[in-house]
């Protein structure tokens, strides 16, 4: 009689298979220069080499596949910037932002869309903005630890600072990947370095 080898269930590894396929042809349309709002998911199904129904199995709709994205693109971002503390210094910094526009260069197609849909999706919005907050609360933690060892002025408001250098440095940011000059990135990397260290990390005290 011949031996019968009981099968592991595939069922969660082939769910992780199916959503990465999904995920992955979604950004590969995208990095095609297709636009967010203009991809069915129709497409974003034929993409995948998946069926309609497939897909509604998977992700509510197109939306939650681009939160997936938002997510896989910030974490590596924000890996990125909390390798270093303001104890590397003003280059070290300045390195870590010239890094960090980099990134977002080689995922703009990705930017792009997020910030295409976030300007008139609730859920996409909301998401994106919690996914900066955590920027904003690491950039806190080093102004209050600067402000505490006296390495910047006391009179410092570390949230509010922490606030306007996230998101005027992000504007900064995507402004520069998604429409300046790549041979300009760096120059616009270290300007936003700049601004971040002698208006914050190392304000001087107000006479």
């Amino acid at each position: 009689m011949a031996s019968v080898t009981r099968r592991r269930a595939a069922g969660p590894d082939r769910r992780a298979a199916t959503d990465a396929k999904i995920i992955e042809a979604t950004e590969r349309l995208l990095a095609g220069g297709a636009r967010f709002t203009e991809l069915g998911v129709q497409r974003l199904a034929a993409e995948a080499g998946v069926g309609r129904s497939t897909f509604y199995l998977h992700f509510r709709d197109k939306t939650e596949v681009l939160l997936r994205l938002i997510d896989t693109l910030v974490d590596g971002a924000f890996e990125l910037m909390s390798s270093i503390t303001p104890a590397a210094g003003l280059e070290g910094l300045v390195a870590t932002m010239i890094r960090d526009v980099r990134y977002y260069r080689e995922r703009r197609h990705l930017l792009a869309a997020i910030l295409e849909v976030s300007a008139y999706d609730t859920a996409a919005r909301e998401f994106w903005d919690s996914q900066l907050q955590r920027f904003i609360d690491l950039a806190e933690v080093w102004l209050r630890g600067d402000q505490e060892a006296g390495r910047t002025a006391a009179d410092l408001d570390p949230p509010t600072a922490a606030r306007v250098f996230v998101w005027g440095g992000f504007q900064a940011l995507a402004n520069q990947v998604l429409i300046g000059p790549e041979d300009q990135d760096e120059v616009v990397a270290r300007e936003i370095a700049l601004l971040m260290w002698f208006g914050g990390f190392r304000r001087p005290a107000q006479s």
